[in-house]
């Protein structure tokens, strides 16, 4: 599966046609139009509506265009799906309380059908299930694996702690074990891993330093609710030069070995392994698809393979 940069995630309430029309200007890796939280019940209707208008009318730039939908348990969550499939412009849905994979593959289902029906290529939609509840947390990986649509698994830490009788806080401590079950279950199924919102938006530097440690922890983004976050948010996450590097580095060192037939890597006194080599592929890959290197400074060896990402 094709790496897709999802650094940050910025939730645009659906029922806000300002921010429905300046989105695409925000930057975000990806935009989440909300029709669950942060919608009334009495205006969903009206909501799902103006989501569905927007998606044919509206050009949300470079953003992958993604949707919350309410959960499919819930009177809303299929007619959200109905309202907004057929546009063909929503790529992946966020599916709120996810808790099981049979959540997931009911999910599929509706998605295969409404494609079917729309003359859409039938599994173009994506999903990203959102683990907010210590059961959903728990079952991360079975969750990540139920359907082939799954490109990520997103942890909403808000809810997560009033589920489990916690307190939320700045430091986050209360939130490391559902995080690092998070993450090991969506890279289990070798699927990406997007973190909960830093609900301080005045904060930056608090928002930064929080990114960085979930970043630490493997997460690959981040989710916003204001503007302002998402270039905090793209700094934490993108690598630094010396990170870049270091990857040029290990990646020349590979291709000496093999120019000399050797089957021995080694950069300094520090031998060079599998997974040294995947994490600066994956860095050399984030740094290309952020702008921060040119097509001709990556090595010649996985070139071809990094630039195909970013089409």
């Amino acid at each position: 599966m094709a790496y897709k940069l999802r650094r940050s995630r910025i939730y645009v309430p659906g029922n806000n046609p300002r921010m429905l029309s300046t989105c695409g200007l925000f930057e975000a890796d990806v935009i989440t139009i909300d029709l669950e939280d942060s919608i009334a019940p009495d205006q969903k209707l009206a909501a799902r509506w103006l989501v569905a208008e927007a998606l044919k009318e509206l050009d949300f730039g470079r953003s992958e265009v993604t949707v919350r939908i309410n959960a499919l348990s819930t009177p809303w969550g299929k007619k959200d799906l109905e309202a907004i499939i057929p546009t063909g412009k929503v790529e992946a849905v966020y599916l709120p309380k996810a808790e099981s994979p049979e959540d997931v593959k009911q999910l599929d289902s509706i998605l295969e059908k409404l494609e079917r029906e729309n003359g859409i290529e039938v599994g173009r939609t994506k999903i990203v299930p959102i683990l907010e509840s210590a059961k959903g947390v728990w079952f991360a990986y079975d969750i990540a694996v139920s359907s082939d649509r799954v490109v990520a698994l997103s942890f909403g830490g808000e809810d997560y702690t009033r589920d489990v009788g916690g307190e939320r806080t700045p430091e986050g401590t209360e939130l490391m074990w559902a995080r690092s079950q998070v993450v090991a279950g969506a890279k289990a199924a070798g699927k990406q891993a997007l973190d909960t919102v830093y609900s301080n938006v005045d904060d930056l530097e608090g928002l930064y330093r929080n990114t960085i440690m979930v970043k630490r922890m493997g997460f690959d983004g981040k989710a916003a609710i204001h503007p302002n976050q998402i270039p905090v948010i793209h700094e934490a996450f993108n690598p630094t030069q010396d990170e870049i590097e270091y990857a040029l580095r290990v990646i020349e060192a590979i291709e000496e070995a093999k120019a000399k037939g050797s089957g021995v890597v080694a950069l300094g006194r520090k031998m060079i392994d599998k997974p040294v080599v995947e994490r600066a592929e994956r860095v050399l890959t984030i740094a290309y698809l952020a702008g921060m290197i040119k097509e001709e400074e990556i090595p010649e060896s996985i070139r071809e393979s990094i630039v195909k990402e970013g089409e």
